[in-house]
């Protein structure tokens, strides 16, 4: 086995993150695929083990050098924040403490070169609030972790990458921030995200926003005064890029392999296409960041925590991915910068 170890955070522990992360983990082990390192609460795997009727044994370790990657064996980095007796399906401080503090934890590894790679479950963020923190999720807690202020979201699925303009916000705010200047640096990033990774010379599609690309005006002026002027300056500077492509057909081109990647405009817009295409496999990657970071696009599932019904396929899709984009990783950190440690 020569896939550099990688970190797996079990997020939210009165989630189903327990439970993917178990599944996930078995998977790949018994598949030979990668070496995964659990980062949370060995109390909490084991509770989810029962939960899913698995056949697996929990090692606690207390470093990565005591873990033995055997098959029908879970080594979890034990951080012992919530127990046992936590209840399923509900939001707490403590869960949210457990999330937070296997998230630095990984991330520290990362930054260290100990692990390739970081794989994180869904948190709640209602749980982390509780907890102290004042992010909004993964993305901005792992900018703030590592020092970066460059930290986006890529979507993968199958070969398409899908990047994003705008994202939590209302989609009126939305719409009032497509600017040429927010455009134009979505771009740039976008296609540093694509080289990053391997592409050489990627080709980006960027959407439209309005519908038929605007036509001309007749529909909004976004594509005129904001989207047109920020791909035409992006290909006088040298870099590919097609747009503004109606986004009624440019997320099929991508997918059908014209292009490398799609930058959409607001969050739904790429969430949309990606999940209706594959809604089970597609994986968040989180760029800008001086680590490699890969997750699942969905939440906790709180309705459904602890019944062992929750799929584990898009958390096995992030773990694949991770393993996948390893060899990117000191790409990642000579590109976007030294990390601070947290």
């Amino acid at each position: 086995m020569t896939t550099p170890p990688i970190a797996v955070t079990v997020g939210d522990p009165a989630g189903i993150g327990p439970e993917i992360v178990a599944r996930s983990v078995a998977d790949a082990l018994a598949d030979a695929t990668s070496r995964p390192l659990v980062v949370g609460d060995a109390a909490a795997m084991r509770r989810a083990i029962a939960a899913c009727d698995l056949d697996l044994q929990v090692r606690p370790v207390s470093g990565i050098d005591e873990a033995a990657f055997t098959p029908g064996t879970v080594d979890v980095l034990d951080l012992g924040v919530s127990g046992d007796d936590l209840p399923w399906g509900e939001v707490s401080a403590i869960a949210g403490r457990a999330a937070l503090e296997a998230i630095e934890t990984a991330t520290r590894l990362a930054l260290d070169g100990v692990v390739s790679a970081v794989v994180t479950a869904p948190i709640n963020k209602e749980a982390i609030w509780a907890a102290g923190s004042s992010h909004l999720g993964h993305t901005e807690l792992l900018g703030a972790l590592t020092g970066s202020d460059r930290s986006s979201t890529m979507f993968v699925v199958d070969d398409l990458k899908i990047f994003f303009s705008t994202r939590h916000m209302s989609l009126r705010e939305a719409i009032e921030q497509i600017t040429a200047e927010r455009v134009g640096y979505a771009i740039r990033e976008s296609v540093t995200a694509l080289e990053v990774i391997g592409h050489d010379q990627p080709h980006l599609a960027v959407a439209a926003l309005n519908p038929h690309g605007g036509e001309g005006g007749s529909f909004g002026r976004e594509e005129l005064d904001a989207i047109g002027p920020a791909c035409e300056e992006a290909r006088a500077a040298g870099l590919r890029v097609s747009g503004p492509v109606p986004a009624d057909s440019v997320f099929h081109q991508g997918l059908q392999g014209r292009f490398d990647g799609v930058l959409s405009q607001f969050h739904d817009q790429g969430h949309i296409a990606a999940k209706t295409w594959d809604f089970d496999t597609t994986v968040s990657v989180t760029t800008g960041l001086p680590i490699l970071r890969t997750s699942v696009d969905h939440g906790t599932a709180f309705d459904i925590a602890g019944t062992g019904r929750a799929s584990h396929s898009t958390m096995r899709a992030a773990l694949d991915a991770a393993a996948r984009f390893a060899p990117a990783a000191p790409r990642m950190r000579e590109v976007y910068g030294s990390a601070a440690r947290a």
